[in-house]
């Protein structure tokens, strides 16, 4: 007969921090951060200090580190300056703990995406203007509005329009996608990858409807905006400022340039005051639902963005004066290019039958909301702009 064998029996103990009260410990809150007003939101949860900073609480310096010796994510990567960078990090020995400076460390900290992007706001909103771009073209389809354009209106959609998802994708894809990393806190990082999905989706919406109407319009040529994108003299200058764009490699200078200056002098004058002009006037009424779904990506979501970033470093309370300097010089290399660029897209306004708006008027009121935009961020007016 075998006799049983003896073993010891499992005793299960709570884990000695796992089995503390602490005072904070039933609270729904994060509390290592200072909101920005007096209510955490939601969006700060999920979004302040996710990516960390040895200056704040890591005691072992960063997780990981380049091969030349700098690790995480470096300040040094923007000429800008937020108060409190030039600080020495703190010393770090055994049992120094998370020991740092007090939150915020620096002022990189202090900025707030006043869209409160995160991941779940950037799944819902371009989902509904997916959505929404896709009725709208599947109910022209339905009622046939495409026989309705012009000739030479569907020649200029094929070309021109068609050529602007070129500048989407680089821009989304090279510019704001690498702005993203380089950037210093995840509430930077939320805002501006969101802007780099706007600008790709864009260019998605772009093509995919170019797709249409070459299955809609008989002798569409689904390939000609190619040949305006490589060749035609109008976009020669857009194409060689966007190129130099994505070849930036200061983050802040990428975002300023595309932004503040690209943007208000060259997107909102080709979209809004060509396209969405003249569209109607030549029998389309689908084309400014596609374009005007990026038109408001811009103008109320990444410029809104864009101003309050901006708008910290202008009036930053250690560098204020640095980072003025530094745009200001940034504006004398960008708007001459952006101008020149404008410029050349010019013989585009005469080519609808029915025209939109003089280039002149409508270059008139670009420079009119990009001089405004100066003001907010305490900068002078390139002299270039009044010639």
């Amino acid at each position: 007969m075998t006799t049983p064998r003896s073993v010891p029996k499992p005793v299960f103990t709570d884990a000695e921090a796992g089995a503390k009260e602490f005072p904070d410990s039933t609270a729904r809150q994060f509390a290592y951060y200072t909101p920005q007003k007096r209510k955490r939101t939601h969006y700060e949860d999920v979004t302040v200090e996710v990516q960390p900073d040895p200056r704040h609480y890591l005691s072992q310096g960063w997780l990981y580190g380049f091969s030349d010796g700098r690790g995480g994510y470096p300040l040094d990567w923007t000429a800008l300056k937020a108060w409190g960078q030039d600080r020495p990090e703190p010393e770090r020995g055994p049992g120094s703990g998370g020991k740092g400076y007090e939150w915020p460390a620096h002022g990189w900290h202090e900025f707030r995406d006043p869209n409160q992007e995160w991941e779940l706001s950037l799944y819902r909103y371009n989902s509904n203007v997916v959505r929404q771009v896709g009725q709208n073209i599947e109910a022209a389809r339905q009622s046939k509005a495409f026989e309705q354009w012009n000739p030479n209106w569907v020649r200029f959609v094929e070309s021109h329009v068609g050529a602007w998802m070129h500048v989407d994708h680089g821009l989304g894809l090279y510019l704001f996608a690498n702005a993203n990393r380089r950037a210093p806190t995840n509430m930077h990082n939320n805002a501006i990858s969101v802007n780099s999905m706007h600008r790709i989706r864009s260019a998605q919406d772009l093509a995919l409807y170019n797709l249409t109407l070459s299955e809609e319009i008989d002798g569409f040529d689904g390939a000609a905006h190619l040949e305006a994108w490589n060749r035609d003299p109008a976009w020669q200058g857009v194409r060689e400022t966007a190129e130099r764009l994505t070849a930036v490699d200061d983050w802040c200078e990428a975002v300023f340039a595309a932004n503040v200056v690209f943007e208000p002098l060259v997107g909102e004058l080709f979209r809004s005051h060509l396209v969405q002009q003249a569209a109607p006037r030549n029998g389309d009424f689908i084309t400014p639902t596609i374009v005007g779904a990026e038109e408001y990506d811009y103008a109320e979501r990444d410029l809104r963005y864009t101003r309050v970033m901006f708008g910290l470093l202008a009036n930053d309370r250690e560098f204020a004066h640095h980072n003025t300097t530094i745009m200001q010089e940034w504006l004398s290399l960008w708007v001459p290019r952006a101008l020149s660029a404008a410029r050349t897209l010019q013989p585009l306004w005469s080519q609808p039958d029915a025209k939109a708006p003089r280039f002149e008027d409508g270059l008139d009121r670009a420079k009119s909301r990009f001089t405004d935009l100066l003001a907010e961020f305490r900068l002078d007016t390139p002299k270039e702009l009044t010639q």
